[in-house]
């Protein structure tokens, strides 16, 4: 190469088409929506997790409630007959049921509050995807 040779210029690259443009925007609209409906599976399996626990405490209530009434049912109501023999045999009785009955409220209540703590339904990721649904329906000029 000699000093008089000018070395070769590479293409200047113009404005991108229209047809270009488009279809960076279908893809990217694309690329959205896919990132949203993987966003509502992740939040929709958190949900169940959340769910399947409040679940567990559920049973874990009813079942603890129903073992302990068995249980208490029979001997409480002696118990409480022989500490006060002067209280007639169904005041006993009906003493321990409300002990148990009030045992199993506490217990579903803490559930319900487990429960509560959370919406099970995917908030976040709905607005956000309404969001940008909107934003592709209404473009700002």
């Amino acid at each position: 190469m000699n000093d008089l040779e000018t070395p070769p210029v590479a293409p200047v690259r113009s404005e991108p088409t229209v047809t270009e443009l488009v279809s960076g925007i279908v893809n990217d609209t694309q690329t959205l929506i896919k990132q949203q409906i993987d966003l509502v599976k992740a939040e929709i399996k958190y949900d169940i997790k959340r769910t399947a626990d409040a679940a567990k405490y559920f049973g874990i209530g009813f079942g603890l409630s129903l073992i302990a009434s068995l249980f208490l049912l029979v001997s409480l109501p002696l118990f409480v007959h022989w500490l006060f023999p002067q209280l007639p045999e169904f005041a006993c009785w009906a003493l321990t049921g409300g002990v148990l009955l009030v045992a199993g409220m506490v217990a579903f209540y803490l559930g319900k509050r487990v429960f509560d703590s959370f919406n099970p339904l995917p908030d976040k990721s709905m607005h956000a995807m309404q969001e940008n649904l909107s934003w592709i329906t209404n473009p700002r000029k």
